[in-house]
Formats: C-alpha cells, structure tokens, sequence
C-alpha cells in the first residue's frame, strides 16, 4: 500500500523535530544553542554577509536574524562591519570559531545515532531523493505576495 502524502511529510517533520531536539540539548552543553550555532554556520560559510542574507541562510526574518545576531555580538562570537551604503557585514571572532567547531562535533554524533540504522548507501540514496524533492518539487505560493 503506498505511503499517504500526509504520513509522509509529518515523517520528516518529525525525524527535523528529533534533530532539533538533540541538538539544541548537546549544543547548550557547549554554550550555544541550535538557533545560535547555525547563525554562526551561515557567517562561517559565507563571510561579510548582510543580515538579510543570512535570514535568508537561516530560515529567519530580518528582524529574528538581528536579534540572533545582537546576542552573538554580546556574547563576542561575531564582529559587525560597515558595509556599502547602509549594509553591515558579519565575520566570527575567535570564539564564534570555536564556538562553530565544538558545535559541528556535537552535531555530528546527534545526526550520526540518527541515521545509524542505514547504510551509507542508504544515507546517498536518502539525500538525493531529498535533494530531488527540493529542487523539482512545486513548493506553494504565498498567499498575499
């Protein structure tokens, strides 16, 4: 019998929800959170950003991205510069890199016991059936844009 539409995107829901869950835990062990250490993935991955950009990255708004990024600041994990006109651009300091470091270590072992049970040519085949989803499936249009 195939798998309803709805099982099957709660299914994923729920395997996010348990990632999420995992790490945000061993992440606070750390000193960070999960909301914190992809901020510092995303300034990581590209230097110099906009805010808006890295909202973008971190499936934030604008203004959630700023407060993130306001906490960050005090905490001394990143640095802000002035960028053209009005932009602000964002980089690591120090501790935001180690801080990334130790929350890549942490992430791994929560993804790694969650994805023990398959081989790693089930792990490839998982990820390009995902990748086919996001790139060829029709996402739904807002409403009111």
């Amino acid at each position: 019998m195939p798998v309803a539409l709805e099982d099957l995107g709660r299914a994923v829901k729920q395997l996010q929800y348990r990632h999420h869950r995992g790490m945000d835990s061993k992440l606070r062990e750390v000193g960070t959170s999960l909301a914190q250490w992809d901020a510092l993935r995303a300034i990581a991955s590209r230097p110099n950003s906009s805010a808006h950009a890295l909202a973008e990255m971190t499936f934030q708004t604008d203004q959630s991205f700023g407060a993130l990024a306001n906490r960050l600041l005090k905490r001394g994990m990143i640095e802000r510069v002035p960028g053209p006109g009005r932009a602000i651009r964002h980089r690591l300091t120090p501790l935001g890199e180690t801080t990334l470091r130790r929350g890549h270590e942490v992430v791994g072992t929560v993804l790694e016991s969650s994805f023990a049970p398959l081989t790693s040519g089930q792990r490839e085949h998982f990820y390009r059936l995902i990748g086919r989803a996001l790139t060829e499936g029709n996402p739904p249009k807002r409403v009111g844009l």
